[in-house]
């Protein structure tokens, strides 16, 4: 059976950890840890979940994530066939909340980096040339040493600290209110949601998962990720659709039934009011910024 690479904590003797993740699909397991994280895409696809964030990814998506921010690169179905060929790779660095002792970051010439760890408390998004040239920089960091690593990664946080060309994913106020005994449940929430969104998916059974009652666990959900479960649902199934849309010229029908919708109203209905654009014209636009990439 197909396993995940596992991903090491930072030795005490380290100031970083850079990793390059080659495995048959990224971690399943939603999560949060104490390190930042800088993660890039080489070979994968399927959907982010970043904070209260959900949105398709593929080859090239890059994000710096603060400490505690939950996050997952969760592959799509296809990846997890027994017989499948498929295979994804990423490269990640961790580095901790007191990288260089945070001594660096008090002072002025820092204040540009230290401003964007802050905002990675939200996750950040990086994109165009700066993404291009960001990940040319972690691709030689995996061959360097000692020093090198350190002075490549402020290079890198510099370069993302200037650009223009980021954004933050999870929305503002967005807090992470998960204690640390819950992962394992909010884990197996996921989970069951990314195996069975494109059918029906009956509340008692993902209550029945967390050991809580119907009424309890709508209320544990929301509480935790700042928005009903019937909601998180339908951003699962949108961000499903959004990518399908990106790849495939299926039609307009055919993407809301695969992506768990009964009715081609209601798709059109709920895509458009989650991102402003009904699907054909989320389709042509796409089309018009992939042709000019």
């Amino acid at each position: 059976m197909k396993k995940p690479l596992k991903k090491s904590r930072i030795p005490n003797t380290n100031a970083l950890v850079i990793k390059d993740l080659v495995a048959p699909f990224f971690d399943v397991n939603w999560h949060f840890h104490s390190e930042y994280q800088l993660f890039t895409v080489l070979e994968g696809k399927g959907t982010r979940f970043v904070g209260d964030s959900i949105k398709p990814f593929r080859e090239g998506d890059m994000v710096l994530t603060g400490p505690n921010l939950p996050h997952l690169w969760r592959n799509d179905k296809a990846y997890f066939q027994p017989k499948s060929d498929l295979f994804t790779r990423g490269i990640v660095i961790y580095f901790p909340k007191s990288f260089l002792n945070d001594s660096i970051f008090r002072f002025e010439e820092f204040e540009d980096i230290a401003l964007l760890l802050e905002q990675s408390n939200y996750g950040v998004e990086i994109r165009g040339e700066t993404n291009h040239m960001v990940q040319n920089l972690m691709l030689e960091m995996l061959e360097q040493k000692g020093s090198g690593q350190v002075i490549r990664l402020l290079q890198i946080l510099q370069l993302i600290a200037s650009s223009d060309q980021v954004e933050l994913i999870a929305n503002p106020g967005y807090i992470n209110s998960h204690k640390e005994s819950e992962r394992d449940r909010m884990g197996k929430v996921h989970d069951y949601v990314m195996n069975h969104f494109q059918g029906k998916v009956s509340l008692k059974e993902v209550a029945d998962l967390t050991n809580l009652s119907d009424s309890a666990f709508s209320r544990f959900f929301k509480a935790r990720m700042n928005r009903s479960f019937s909601d998180f649902l339908t951003e699962v199934r949108i961000a499903h659709a959004c990518k399908l849309l990106h790849e495939s010229d299926t039609n307009i029908s055919e993407v809301a039934f695969a992506s768990g919708f009964h009715t081609l109203s209601n798709f059109n209905r709920l895509f458009l009011k989650r991102t402003n654009k009904t699907p054909l014209e989320y389709r042509k636009e796409h089309q018009r910024n992939f042709s000019r990439a």
